[in-house]
């Protein structure tokens, strides 16, 4: 019950307060991630996987949402790679040895990064350092590319993220600049419904 009227509370909340409840627990499942990677062994490292992995797919539906006005159809599409990749994350998949997770979550944010740069409300510089973020784990497709390239392509891929987190946590997004974009967005679905219920 607490649950759900936490997320009913979250809906209603300003897009600001969206972004800024994004990066926190974005920032929580990373660090979550790599303490339970690091330190923790057996059932405990799973509990702490799939404790990271709730996180993540939170902030994907705060993505979504804070996203749609810029253009709906994209930011499905990245929410769907989202969960598909956290699928893999969560069964621990990684055909071939290659770990699909990371390389759909590159895919993710270079999604992001066009929504970004696409926006009114964020500065366009975020979207190229998120879209810098999603190249640095899309490296991640080759085996040998990655092992010739980390732990630089790691590090790089990680900082872009960072900081793009790092100014939704601080900055959030222009409310109202968000606002104006929604409804323009609203306007172009209501006018492409009418222009088919006259056809």
């Amino acid at each position: 019950m607490r649950a759900a009227v936490m997320m009913e509370r979250i809906a209603e909340a300003s897009p600001r307060f969206k972004a800024r409840i994004a990066a926190a627990l974005n920032f929580f499942s990373l660090v979550t991630a790599a303490l339970t990677e690091l330190f923790v062994r057996g059932r405990l490292n799973y509990a702490g996987g799939y404790i990271a992995i709730a996180g993540i797919a939170a902030v994907t539906l705060l993505f979504y949402d804070i996203f749609k006005p810029v253009n709906r159809g994209l930011s499905l599409l990245a929410a769907s790679l989202a969960f598909v990749g956290l699928t893999f994350e969560a069964l621990r998949l990684q055909p071939q040895g290659v770990n699909i997770a990371i390389v759909i979550h590159g895919f993710y944010c270079l999604l992001i990064g066009y929504l970004i740069f696409r926006s009114a409300f964020l500065p366009r510089i975020l979207g190229a350092l998120m879209a810098f973020a999603g190249l640095g784990w899309l490296t991640y497709l080759s085996n040998p590319l990655v092992n010739y390239l980390s732990p630089y392509n790691l590090a790089s891929a990680l900082l872009a993220e960072v900081s793009v987190l790092l100014w939704l946590l601080v900055m959030g997004v222009n409310v109202q600049r968000w606002k104006e974009q929604a409804g323009a967005a609203g306007e172009r679905r209501s006018w492409r419904t009418n222009a088919h219920l006259i056809q």
